[in-house]
C-alpha cells in the first residue's frame, strides 16, 4: 500500500526533527525541545507557538519509533478513508486540544507546572479513537492479547488505561494530553457527524453511513419522483456501494480504484 502524503509527510518532520534535535545536542549542547518542547503558560519559557511545535519533539528513540508507528499504522488508514486534508486537520486539532488538557492539568495543579511536554501521542491517540469510531468492529492483534480485539474494545481499553494511570501514577507521561486528543477527536467527529447528518453527505463507514427517510409519499431525485420505498432503496445501495470503495481504500489505497470509483467517492461526498 503507498503511503498517504499527510502520513509521509508528518514521519518526514518528526523523524527530521529529531534527527536535527540529536545533532544538536551532540555538538552544541543545545536542546531544541526547551524552545520547541510546551510549557505551562504561567512559566517564562512559554510560547504560544509551543502548542503546535511540541508534537514534533521527542524525547529519545523510543518515544519517536511508537509514536510514528502507531501513526502509519492507523493514520495511514483514517488518511485513506478521509482524504488529507480532512485527516490533517483532525490531527492538528488533537494535538493542540492535547495540550490544552495539559495546560488545564497544570493551571489546577494536577499535573506538575514545572513539566515540560513533548511528542506525537496526544494526536496519536485521537487517531486511535478515530480509527476505532470509524471501524469498530475490525478486529486487532495487540500484544500480549493472544486473540483479536475489536477496535472498539481497544481504544475503550486505552482510554481507561489513561485514566487510571493520569490519576495514581507519577511515571512522567503526559496521561492526561492523551485522553485530551482524543476528547478533542471525539468532539471534531461528532461536529462533522452532525454536519454531515444536515447536508446528507456520507463520510466514511459504519459510523459515518446514513440511510436518508422521507416524510412525504413520493421526493424528486435526479428530476424523477419516486416513491419513498423505491427512494430509501436506492439510497441503500448507493451507501452499500460507498462502504464496498472505502473497504477498498482502506486495503489497497486511493490508487487502487477504478475511475468509476473514484468518481462514486467523488459524487458521494457532494451530496
Amino acid at each position: 500500500m503507498q503511503m498517504p502524503p499527510v502520513i509521509k509527510t508528518l514521519l518526514l518532520l518528526n523523524i527530521a526533527a529529531y534527527l536535527i534535535d540529536s545533532l544538536f545536542s551532540h555538538t552544541m549542547g543545545l536542546q531544541l525541545a526547551e524552545i520547541f518542547g510546551l510549557y505551562y503558560v504561567g512559566h517564562p519559557s512559554f510560547r504560544l507557538y509551543q502548542l503546535l511545535t511540541y508534537m514534533f519533539m521527542h524525547e529519545g528513540f523510543t518515544h519517536l519509533f511508537f509514536n510514528m508507528f502507531a501513526l502509519w499504522m492507523f493514520g495511514r488508514i483514517m488518511e485513506g478513508t478521509w482524504g488529507g486534508q480532512r485527516f490533517l486537520i483532525y490531527y492538528i486539532i488533537c494535538g493542540i486540544g492535547a495540550a490544552l488538557v495539559q495546560e488545564i492539568g497544570q493551571a489546577i495543579d494536577w499535573i506538575n507546572p514545572y513539566a515540560m511536554t513533548i511528542g506525537a501521542s496526544g494526536a496519536v491517540y485521537g487517531i486511535l479513537l478515530a480509527f476505532g469510531m470509524t471501524f469498530p468492529n475490525e478486529r486487532l492483534f495487540i500484544i500480549p492479547f493472544p486473540f483479536p480485539i475489536k477496535a472498539k474494545w481497544f481504544v475503550c481499553l486505552y482510554a481507561v488505561i489513561e485514566i487510571i494511570e493520569g490519576i495514581s501514577s507519577h511515571d512522567g507521561v503526559a496521561h492526561f494530553a492523551h485522553l485530551g486528543g482524543m476528547f478533542f477527536g471525539l468532539l471534531l467527529i461528532l461536529y462533522w457527524r452532525r454536519s454531515a447528518l444536515h447536508s446528507n453527505v456520507n463520510f466514511g463507514r459504519n459510523f459515518w453511513t446514513q440511510t436518508v427517510s422521507r416524510p412525504t409519499m413520493h421526493v424528486s431525485y435526479n428530476g424523477k419522483h419516486v416513491a419513498d420505498y423505491e427512494y430509501n432503496a436506492q439510497q441503500k445501495a448507493r451507501n452499500e456501494e460507498v462502504d464496498r470503495i472505502l473497504d477498498k481504500v482502506r486495503m489497497g489505497g486511493y490508487q487502487s480504484l477504478t475511475e468509476n470509483e473514484k468518481q462514486t467517492l467523488f459524487d458521494a461526498s457532494k451530496r
